[in-house]
């Protein structure tokens, strides 16, 4: 034997009204629905109360009876319908500045408002032929499941739109009767006022908006049915559920044949607001190089502040002051100016909490070494989005621009410009290049997609293509270098060939274009990923890179610092990566743009 659900009693109502306490009223409120298994929407405000609410009769009933009891409220009236299924999924209430967003000031819908028409008496007009202009203050999407025959409409997305929307209605309206209405009557209140005081002579509002209408004239004068704001989104004149639904993307309403178009994917998109592919992911572009233009401008490190780095204590530092452990560690500081920095409160514990010179660390520790009103160098900011999908970003990077904070740099790096354009997420760089050569950078948008492709780049199973433009005239047009590279950093962070205990370092070069000034384009493949390995190689091969500040001819070292944005470029070109795709598992390749100084054929 089958039960029959009980029907679902569903109440809309509102009521202009001074409240006070609202808080403690709220939560009175949010215990008894929810101990009813009511759900809907109450705003509360201290302007009056309007409301949403469906569930069984008599429990309806009971929240009737609780507000009637609030003062001001005594005489709330609902529309009333009824459902077969519960349309809502939730139950809140909320305190708001308004009842019904408008955002003008000034407004009295209690003190001073509109009058009111039965909808009898507009049937009445109708009827008769009465000249009256139907005002429909209803945003498009509801206007677009029906509206009075003849009505006009304000063309609006949201009813804070209004204002401007009445500014451009034609002049002569202002001497002629004008009925205004909405789903229930609330926007009105507050839409009528503000004609009145912006001109217009003859303003009235349907008591009861569309569902009272309906309610009791029936479909007299009405073309459609009337948008709802809960999941059955479409009435009938006879207050029943319409086939129509609602675009939850873009919340434009559907009829039945927009619900059959293959551009409906519930929740995705619909024939309103549907983009083609191709389209959206070239918007999504637009809108990610706007958001690295906007992380880079103005440069982050160019306005002072305080630049707390990072200091890890070792395990060889365990049981010492942190006095011998600074001493110890950076040895080109005199440890009396470490201890000068310890007395000024400049070393602070991981909280941020100044620790003195006599502080015993342990190993794991971390410890911080503010630098006070830091301005970082100028680097270039032209960070261009080469490509993005849900597993890759991948970029071109200008130079000079280091990719992760270090020395001079921490605000003013690639890593700080793409984590502020695409915060909450933090891309991870799966490779890096330094300061001063620009390029092909791929990061992973997760830490599952940088656990597949990192280890790419570790096993050497990433193919990439530099552009170097070197001092010098090879004698073979194909060559290769396996000198090793040192593991330890030298001055300034330089790296030499070291053939006792460096590590394997392989890379090949091919002539792309030799110049009258003796300089010669390359093409560059590094086989394995050392530091400085291509700049190192060539200057071994007696073929230093153009712009070098570091790695001179004559295999002499200069500085190691990032350059100034108005140097000569390093002539070194991330020119093409090629690798796994992490989610298809199909090789893809991501190529820069060409630099000027490469002047290829």
């Amino acid at each position: 034997m089958s039960s029959v659900a009980a029907p679902i009693t569903n109440i809309a109502a509102y009521k202009f009204a001074p409240l006070a306490d609202l808080k403690p009223l709220r939560e009175r409120l949010l215990g008894l629905t929810k101990a009813w298994k009511l759900k809907g929407t109450i705003l509360l405000s201290p302007e009056g109360i309007n409301l949403f609410v469906a569930g069984p009769a008599e429990r309806i009933d009971d929240l009737l009876t609780e507000l009637r009891a609030i003062p001001g409220l005594e005489d709330l009236t609902p529309k009333i319908s009824v459902s077969d299924r519960q349309p809502f999924t939730r139950m809140l209430v909320r305190i708001k500045k308004e009842i019904i967003a408008f955002g003008v000031e000034g407004i009295d819908p209690v003190g001073r408002p509109a009058p009111k028409i039965t909808p009898q008496q507009l049937k009445q007009w109708l009827d008769s032929g009465r000249p009256v202009t139907l005002l429909d203050t209803r945003n498009d999407y509801e206007v677009k499941l029906g509206t009075f025959a003849g009505a006009t409409t304000l063309g609006i997305d949201h009813f804070r739109e209004f204002p401007q929307a009445v500014v451009k209605l034609p002049a002569e309206m202002k001497q002629t009767p004008i009925v205004m209405f909405c789903t229930g009557g609330i926007r009105c209140e507050k839409a009528g006022p503000f004609m009145q005081r912006e001109g217009f002579e003859q303003i009235y509002q349907l008591e009861g908006g569309i569902l009272k209408y309906f309610e009791e004239c029936g479909s007299a004068h009405y073309d459609g049915e009337c948008f709802v704001f809960d999941q059955r989104v479409g009435l009938d004149p006879s207050l029943q559920e319409t086939r129509s639904d609602q675009c939850f993307a873009c919340y434009a309403s559907l009829t039945a044949d927009e619900l059959q178009d293959s551009r409906y994917v519930k929740g995705v998109s619909c024939p309103n607001c549907f983009i083609a592919p191709d389209e959206r992911r070239e918007r999504t572009l637009q809108e990610r190089q706007a958001a690295l233009l906007a992380a880079a401008t103005p440069l982050p490190g160019s306005t002072p502040y305080d630049n707390d780095r990072p200091l890890n204590v070792p395990l060889v530092a365990d049981g010492r002051t942190l006095l011998d452990m600074l001493a110890e560690l950076f040895v080109h500081v005199p440890r009396e100016r470490w201890a000068e920095l310890c007395a000024a409160g400049r070393l602070l514990d991981a909280d941020g909490r100044p620790v003195a010179a006599d502080r015993v660390v342990r190993a794991g520790q971390r410890y911080l070494h503010r630098h006070p009103n830091t301005v970082e160098p100028e680097v270039a900011t032209d960070v261009r989005l080469l490509h993005e999908d849900e597993a890759l970003v991948v970029l071109e990077k200008p130079a000079p621009l280091p990719m992760h904070p270090s020395g001079r740099f921490h605000r003013n790096t690639l890593q700080y410009f793409v984590q502020r354009a695409y915060e909450p997420e933090r891309p991870r760089p799966a490779h890096r290049l330094d300061a001063n050569t620009s390029g092909v950078v791929v990061l992973s948008r997760t830490r599952h997609f940088a656990s597949l492709v990192q280890p790419q780049f570790a096993r050497g199973e990433v193919e990439k293509v530099y552009l170097a433009r070197v001092q010098g005239a090879p004698a073979a047009d194909e060559f290769e270098c396996t000198l090793p590279i040192s593991d330890e950093a030298g001055d300034l962070g330089s790296r030499t060939v070291d053939e006792a205990s460096g590590q394997a370092a392989h890379t090949r070069f091919r002539v792309l274009r030799r110049f009258a000034d003796g300089t010669t384009l390359l093409e560059v493949r590094p086989l394995t990923g050392r530091t400085n390995q291509i700049r190192v190689h060539l200057w071994q091969l007696g073929l230093p890179i153009c712009g070098e500040q570091t790695y001179l001819p004559g295999r002499q070292l200069g500085t190691a610092q990032t350059h100034a944005v108005n140097d000569p470029p390093l002539c070194l070109h991330s020119w093409r990566v090629t690798l796994t795709h992490p989610r298809s598992r199909e090789r893809v390749s991501f190529s820069a743009s060409t630099p000027k100084w490469a002047e290829l054929p």
